[in-house]
């Protein structure tokens, strides 16, 4: 009802009416008044009742509606000319109003005619109109009765100023202004304005408020500039009243200059304003900005908005929690705070802004654009860039790029991401398809960290969103899965894993649409795959119910379906689906977890289920060796990554120890009978057996057995009756009983540690002359084997690497010099056998699709340059094949090609290529752990070491030889590249396999970056003490052989091998320091203990970003970081003096001024917001912003801005005609920037006048004007004519600071310091030499006749007159001859410039006034001196 709400100014006056008077009926059978009857004509001799009932109005009393009998229109006209026509007009008009005031002294009475009339029945059909006016409505419409009437209803109003409602709850003050709304002509509006303005002032602030929202219905369009200014007035005095100000400036027709001083007095006050009040306040600033101050103002906005108002109270965090714990789901507006719905009213009134205008949206992101340090990023910032993401189509591009931008130099980081979203869910939840839009946008970046970005708008939507959001989120997931690229697969998936640790219960109702991606398998990694099933398994088998038993059901039947399969990679995604949902049915449980809280230990069904699936996978893989041998690799990973409940663990490990026995191990003392092709033997092994406990690996019976079985040749005796095992899954079992028993014993592998030193029957493996005459099934049966033998001791490595008793050690390092001896008779005989393909060392898709490409490209390489038989002619007695590995290794890294000696040259032909077949064949060698490169804390022990020490041939075992550590180098660097390099650099091209570059890498691909890295970093120490050796190592070689690296004496196998060891170190550090170490040296930053610690830090992250590939972005985190530590409170020394030196204060400064992307913003900030911090605060406090500026550490700030800025201004290119426009105007804007932070700088000295700070003053003051002469004057020369008064703004700053300069070289005068006046003479000079440069850029533009000349006195720090000797005595007549003409102008240019100075002796001031066509705009500047070295014409 209108009497219990407010009236807004966009309700029309016929609503009002008509529901007040609807509002008055209600009561009427409740009470009447005493002074009338109900419902009886007024009876009355008055001549306002004769009159009006002439006219056609019978007066009712009580509460009865005043009756219109006839159109209003007619009533109006009728008593107008009764009026006109009285015989005592215009006596007659005062009469009717005095009788009206009469008849509205009752109270029933004046409302009556407040409200509207009732039209007779007999009436209505002829009337147009659907309402009817009040009489006092009707009466205002008669020119002659308004203003009288008007003025009866100011008097009559103050009456009801404290009676906002009568009996019958009609509001009588808001009756009465709403007579004047709308009225069809105002007789006299600047009285009308006026008196309302009157009334303002002193009626109560609820109804100051009614009448300010409904002025815009009142004054006319003529009016508004004085209402305008009555109201801007009003602002300043009662800021109560901001929110109906503002609403009615905006809806007036108002001078635009005058809405700018308004919108800045709103800007100024915004600090303190309301959160209630705020989106009013918003809305009117919006709708102020015009394309020229847009981004001013935007930005003033956008640093106050979000400081104060913008990030919600811990009150109403906390009430979202609460909403969120009730659901998230609900829309009552009833469970959402009032500051809830200021928020998201304030982002409305935004929204509507940059919907309708262009000119916001994109000043608001170039606002945001601008802002470049990290720590002024907020979230306000990207609430904007979501809104107008989602409100402007035309803009999301640009957005796009400005957020890729931000990612990539790390000033959008995840935290502000997740503030953002805690903070404004509500506000953001109506723009998910929006995010989840952009979300997927920058999903397709090849950059990894915007790729990071985009998954993580996919993970807080879901956290923060309702379940429809939810749906959303999980589809868009699932459409990437499908999308078959890889890297937006892995993203997906990575975020599927969170979203399921993250919200299991939101995650289940969306499993439907993960189920899906089973239909998509082909496309998908096996790593890809293991995540996948990992997320359906978790699914299913975290809560026993009837909503997860359908996923069950599916993946059953998949992996039935996929293990039946006969093709290699559909069995391929079987296994691996079998065995992590295995891995998560067998879970161990006794330590809760939130997704398995209410599961116990492992009943005997469930232990059931597992074993039964995993017998399955093994039945469905016997048939096929890769099968097989994958299903360890799996099972071998599960037991790794996850702990598997006892009862599981148990059974694997009986069933896999005995059929381990079974399959591979024999008696060694028992040498295997059979028609081999080779004679069997026993090596490679550690200890003597001679007794009968001896065992062995069967390896070389098995290899025949099974090319036997293929060519379909007769079984020997030995297998009749035997199951047949491929030797192909010897490593892989091996893998999986170590790491079960290391699972079951805690890390002991007492119970195997026989298969470390037990040999291996093989046969002779080194070539010698049979080489030749060995047909290429021999050769190929012989690759094989040492394949097979490698990747045996390859395991065996992994295995016991980690042992810490010497003779274990020793043991592990005899295996590697194994390794490293076989590929060296690997060599030879690959050499030989061009199109050989090796037996399988990853049992994966991606290995199987590469391996025919890899080797037929390689062995067509060979076979193009048929060298191989003329090379092992000529190679075979010259040089052996251990050389030949050494040489091949180094043939890439040697910087010097052509300076090969005769030695070096002898290192060509065959034994390239087949290294280069070696190197590509790594994909069939077993994967090494990390953990093996422990070894690399053995000690470096050289053969050239060796010749002078003797004595250590004792302990040679246990240490680590070049050729060892050169493999370990090698295979560490590989895993280096492969995790560290970004994968933009490593894109793989158009039609090559997706997957090549991950061939050898399955078990580190399932560790983070940030895992690998912390373990390499542990190796930091052993490998600088291996690079500090083989540094002496080529010293000593140098200094041995007169630095001929390739003389006689020079042992080249062991040159190279060194040689290719220095070199993968460098890489390894390289790659290590320039993608990860700074980052890791960065996060110790938050515990760095003191200021000394932080200075040390950031040294060293500078010699690291010196090096860096991606300086620009690490540039500016050193900037960041040497800032927090400026603004870090550091723990004193001495009660009195802070423990921070000055020296490494300096430094510190010097390093962020330095680093910073602009200086001059910097130094601002730290002069213009730290020292007034200082100078406000007591004596021994400190700047509030900067912790590290106090009153002794002031000049050592003040010393580092001055020389930075100095340093800044010099580096600017002076200006040349040929530059174009937008070139000038930017170098003129920075030189305005740099001239306003050298004002603030020199105008300190009038606080801090100690000697150290006066002498920086006078030092850096006069290189600082020598920089203006020589780089920025002739930038005004070509500046001068089209920007003129900007350079005139910039002269007149720089007036004010030569002027100080003047009264620091009067100061250093009168005290006789030395010390100070020595830089005295180079300043004036300097100064006479400003204003030489300014006479010739007036000559240069034709302004010459401008340059005037006066006097300036000298003055001190304080600006108090210096009574120098001329100034006491009486001017010479040299003085009164030279200057009489000159003084006359100047006087006469003080009459004519109220800003002219005093005209005195000592200094001189040069005035310009510049004529501009017919316009003359006076200004001037100063530019002191001591005398004038040339004549100044007039």
């Amino acid at each position: 009802m209108v009497s219990k709400r407010r009236l807004s100014r966009s309700e029309d006056k016929e609503s009002l009416t008509e529901d007040a008077s609807k509002t008055r009926k209600q009561p009427l059978s409740k009470k009447t008044k005493k002074s009338h009857i109900a419902n009886e004509v007024e009876e009355n001799d008055s001549i306002f009742v004769k009159l009006l009932k002439i006219s056609g109005i019978i007066l009712k009393t009580g509460e009865s509606q005043n009756q219109l009998a006839v159109d209003q229109i007619a009533f109006q006209k009728k008593l107008f000319q009764t009026l006109r026509r009285h015989p005592s007009y215009p006596k007659i008009i005062e009469e009717f109003v005095s009788g009206l005031e009469s008849y509205i002294e009752d109270e029933d009475s004046f409302r009556n005619c407040l409200l509207s009339c009732e039209r007779l029945q007999d009436e209505e059909a002829s009337m147009g109109a659907s309402y009817s006016k009040s009489l006092i409505k009707l009466l205002l419409g008669i020119d002659i009765l308004q203003p009288a009437i008007i003025k009866t209803l100011f008097e009559k109003l103050p009456e009801y100023f404290f009676e906002n409602k009568n009996s019958d709850e009609i509001n009588i003050p808001r009756l009465i202004v709403s007579q004047l709304k709308w009225l069809d002509r105002v007789v006299d509006g600047k009285d009308l304005t006026t008196k309302i303005m009157q009334l303002i002032s002193i009626a109560p602030e609820n109804l100051q408020h009614d009448i300010i929202t409904s002025l815009p219905e009142i004054v006319g369009d003529s009016q508004h500039a004085d209402v305008g200014k009555e109201l801007s007035d009003l602002l300043i005095e009662n800021t109560s009243l901001t929110v109906p100000i503002l609403d009615v400036l905006s809806s007036l027709r108002l001078d635009p200059n005058f809405l700018l001083k308004v919108r800045q007095l709103v800007m100024d006050k915004l600090l303190s304003i309301r959160l209630e009040d705020l989106p009013v306040i918003i809305k009117f600033i919006l709708h102020s900005i015009t394309a020229m101050d847009a981004l001013e103002v935007i930005s003033e906005l956008r640093e106050k908005l979000d400081l104060q108002h913008c990030v919600l109270p811990s009150r109403l965090q906390a009430s979202q929690v609460k909403l969120k714990s009730k659901g998230r789901a609900s829309s009552s507006g009833n469970q959402e705070s009032s500051g809830q719905n200021c928020i998201i009213l304030l982002f409305d009134v935004i929204k509507s802004a940059i919907r309708y205008e262009k000119t916001i949206s994109e000043a608001w992101i170039k606002a945001i654009e601008n802002t470049a340090s990290v720590s002024e990023h907020k979230v306000f910032d990207l609430v904007m860039l979501f809104i107008i993401y989602s409100t402007n189509t035309q803009t999301k591009k640009y957005i796009e790029r400005v957020l890729r931008n931000k990612i990539r130099s790390g000033c959008i980081q995840e935290q502000l991401l997740q503030s953002t979203f805690s903070i404004h869910y509500l506000v953001l939840k109506d723009m998910c398809s929006s995010i989840l839009s952009l979300a997927q946008s920058l999903l397709h970046s090849p950059d990894q960290s915007i790729i990071s970005f985009g998954s993580l708008l996919y993970k807080y939507a879901f956290k923060f969103f309702d379940t429809y959001c939810q749906q959303e989120v999980v589809g868009a997931l699932v459409t990437h899965i499908c999308s078959g690229n890889e890297a937006e697969v892995d993203t997906a998936l990575d975020v599927l894993l969170e979203l399921v640790v993250l919200n299991p219960s939101a995650m289940m109702m969306n499993a439907v649409f993960v189920k899906g991606i089973l239909d998509y398998l082909d496309n998908i990694s096996p790593q890809q795959i293991r995540k996948l099933f990992y997320v359906l398994s978790t699914l299913a088998f975290s809560k026993q119910n009837e909503a997860s038993s359908h996923i069950q059901d599916d993946m059953h039947l998949v992996i039935r379906k996929q293990l039946s399969s006969t093709v290699f990679k559909y069995k391929l995604i079987g296994i691996i689906g079998a065995v992590t949902m295995a891995g998560i049915m067998a879970a161990d449980r006794s330590e809760s977890s939130s997704l398995t809280q209410d599961r116990t230990n492992l009943s005997d069904e469930q232990c059931t289920q597992v074993t039964s699936l995993l017998q399955l996978v093994h039945s469905c893989s016997e048939q096929s060796p890769q099968a097989s041998a994958l299903y360890y690799d799996e099972f071998a990973n599960l037991i790794q990554h996850e702990k598997l409940d006892p009862k599981a663990l148990e059974w694997v490990g009986h069933t896999i120890c005995n059929d381990f026995q079974d399959a591979f191990v024999v008696d060694s003392c028992v040498v295997p009978e059979g028609d081999f092709p080779f004679p069997v033997k026993a090596l490679y092994g550690l200890e003597e057996y001679n007794t009968q406990d001896g065992i062995a690996i069967n390896l070389l019976p098995l290899l025949f057995s099974q090319d036997f079985a293929k060519d379909g040749g007769p079984v020997t005796s030995q297998e009749s009756g035997q199951k047949l095992v491929s030797p192909l899954c010897l490593a892989p079992y091996f893998r999986l009983l170590r790491l079960c028993v290391e699972r079951q014993h805690n890390g002991n592998l007492e119970e195997i540690d026989g298969l470390l030193d037990c040999p291996v029957f093989l046969t002779d493996l080194e070539p010698g002359e049979r080489l030749e005459s060995m047909s290429a099934k021999e050769c190929s049966f012989m690759c094989s084997l040492i394949f097979l033998t490698l990747n045996w001791f390859r395991e065996i490595v992994n295995a016991f690497c980690r042992e810490t008793s010497p003779e274990m050690k020793g043991k592990v390092l005899t295996r590697l010099k194994h390794i490293v001896e076989l590929q060296i008779i690997l060599e030879k005989y690959l050499a030989v056998t061009p199109d050989y393909v090796p037996p399988l060392g990853n049992f994966d898709v991606e290995t199987l699709d590469i391996t025919p490409h890899t080797v037929t490209a390689i062995s067509a390489k060979i076979r193009k340059k048929g060298k191989i038989e003329r090379k092992q002619e000529t190679d075979g007695s010259k040089t052996s094949s251990s050389d030949t590995l050494s040489e091949e290794k180094n043939s890439e890294c040697d910087p010097t090609p052509s300076h090969k000696g005769p030695l070096n040259k002898e290192f060509t032909g065959k034994e390239e290529k087949t290294s280069l077949l070696l190197h590509n064949s790594h994909a069939f060698f077993r994967e090494l752990d990390i953990e093996v490169f422990s070894i690399l804390h053995c000690g470096l022990v050289t053969k050239f070491i060796l010749d002078t020490e003797m004595h250590t041939e004792a302990t040679e075992v246990v240490q680590l030889g070049p050729p060892e550590l050169l493999f370990l180098l090698e295979d560490l660097s590989q895993k280096l590249e492969s995790m560290l390099t970004p994968p933009i650099a490593r894109r793989v091209p158009f039609l090559k396999n997706k997957g090549s570059r991950n061939i050898g890498f399955s078990h580190l691909q399932q560790r983070s970056a940030q895992e690998i890295v912390h373990c390499v970093f542990q190796l930091l120490t052993p490998m600088c003490n291996h690079l500090e050796n083989i540094h002496n190592y080529f010293q000593c070689l140098a200094a041995e052989n007169h630095s001929v690296v390739d003389g006689p004496g020079v042992k080249v196998q062991e040159y190279h091998i060194m040689s290719s060891c220095y070199q993968r170190l460098l890489q390894i550090f390289h790659g290590l320091f320039a993608c990860q170490s700074f980052h890791y040296l960065q996060n110790f930053h938050q515990s760095i203990p003191s200021f000394q610690c932080a200075l040390y830090l950031i040294r060293l992250l500078m010699v690291i970003l010196e090096k860096s590939t991606a300086s620009t972005q690490n540039k500016e985190k050193i900037a960041s970081l040497a800032r927090q530590f400026l603004c870090r409170v550091w723990p004193s020394g001495d009660k009195e003096k802070s423990n921070i030196s000055n020296d490494q204060l300096h430094a510190l400064l010097c390093i962020y001024l330095e680093h910073t992307d602009s200086i001059l913003k910097a130094i601002e900030e730290i002069a213009g917001v730290g020292i007034p911090e200082l100078i406000n605060s007591p004596k021994d406090a400190s700047s509030s912003t900067f912790p590290t500026l106090t009153r002794h550490t002031f000049v050592v700030f003040f010393r580092v801005m001055m020389a930075e800025l100095e340093k800044t201004v010099k580096k600017i290119e002076p200006g040349t005609a040929a530059d174009s426009q937008q070139i000038h105007e930017e170098k003129l804007l920075y030189w305005n920037m740099a001239v306003r932070d050298f004002s603030i700088l020199i105008n300190l000295i009038k606080v801090f006048d100690s000697h150290p700070v006066l002498h920086v003053c006078l030092k850096y003051g006069r290189l600082f004007v020598e920089a203006f002469l020589k780089q920025c004057m002739p930038l005004l020369d070509f500046s001068f004519r089209k920007h003129r008064e900007d350079v005139l703004s910039l002269l007149e700053t720089f007036q004010l600071d030569t002027r100080l300069l003047h009264h620091l070289c009067g100061h250093s005068k009168i005290h006789q310091d030395t010390r100070l006046t020595q830089h005295v003479p180079l300043l004036k000079k300097t100064l006479e030499l400003l204003v030489c440069r300014v006479k010739a850029m007036l000559t240069l533009n034709n302004c010459r006749e401008a340059f005037w000349l006066g006097n300036l006195k000298n003055r001190d720090l304080q600006g108090e007159e210096i009574k120098s000797q001329n100034s006491q005595e009486s001017t010479a007549d040299e003085s009164e001859d030279d200057m009489s003409s000159q003084a006359s102008k100047s006087k006469a240019t003080e009459v004519s410039l109220e800003k002219a100075p005093e005209s005195v002796t000592d200094g001189c001031i040069l005035l310009i006034v510049l004529s501009w066509w017919s316009r003359t705009l006076p200004t001037y500047i100063y530019c002191q001196m001591l005398l004038c070295p040339f004549p100044f014409p007039p």
